[in-house]
């Protein structure tokens, strides 16, 4: 009766692992904040060195394999998106940068090669997020060349932080 009762037991837990929710398999993020903006009060447009940004950017990621583009509803963020998902044949996916928890969690449930736009207070919390290196503040000013490059395999995810473009 008592083996019966352990196996019943150890069969329940087995079956609940089974059904618990892990990560998709294999994703590569790249996270970056918008490029240079005007500066315009209420939604600003890039900048023409911003403009050069978001084509470095697309330069960069050249080689990628994207598989999905994600931009916060911006004019800034969605123009710095938007010669990557020309080059990659795209479209940009609009995500809410107030609600960082879901996003991430909506992207760890995905795999492939994705690129996220973000801000500067939101680029650093996503990448922690996902399991990466946060690194220092982002310098709200005068900095965005910074790019995060996160690699998931399974439930394990390792992260660099680079720099593209001219130098910020």
């Amino acid at each position: 009766m008592i083996r019966r009762a352990v196996l019943l037991g150890m069969t329940a837990v087995l079956l609940a692992g089974c059904t618990a929710k892990t990560p998709a398999s294999d994703a590569t993020y790249y996270l970056v904040r918008h490029a240079e903006k005007t500066t315009d009060k209420s939604d600003p447009s890039l900048t023409q060195q911003g403009q050069k940004r978001a084509k470095d950017l697309a330069q960069k990621l050249s080689k990628a394999p994207l598989t999905a583009i994600y931009s916060s509803d911006y004019v800034r963020t969605r123009d710095t998106a938007a010669p990557t998902a020309t080059a990659k044949d795209l479209k940009v996916v609009i995500y809410d940068p107030r609600d960082l928890d879901g996003f991430a969690k909506e992207l760890l449930d995905q795999k492939g090669h994705i690129l996220i736009i973000g801000h500067s207070n939101t680029t650093p919390q996503l990448s922690a997020l996902l399991g990466g290196p946060e690194g220092t503040p982002i310098v709200e000013a005068t900095e965005y060349d910074r790019l995060y490059i996160l690699k998931r395999k399974g439930t394990d995810v390792s992260g660099r932080i680079e720099r593209y473009g001219d130098k910020s």
